[in-house]
């Protein structure tokens, strides 16, 4: 597996973790559980790795445009 393959399942499995996080601690916030200011930020951090890892995953495999996925 090459380096570019690794980064695109890595970009997409980190985005996915990124937005079930921000869902689950969200959810926890809007719920009002215990230490809602953590789970606030700790939503809006998620949600901001969710907009930011696939734009870096844009420009990785921008930069390696021409290194195949093999």
């Amino acid at each position: 597996m090459s380096l570019k393959a690794f980064h695109l399942i890595f970009v997409i499995c980190t985005t996915l973790f990124c937005l079930f996080m921000g869902l689950w601690t969200g959810r926890q916030w809007l719920a009002g559980e215990t230490g809602s200011q953590w789970q606030l930020l700790y939503a809006i951090l998620s949600f901001a790795g969710t907009l930011l890892t696939p734009v870096y995953g844009y420009y990785f495999l921008k930069k390696l445009k021409g290194v195949s996925y093999l």
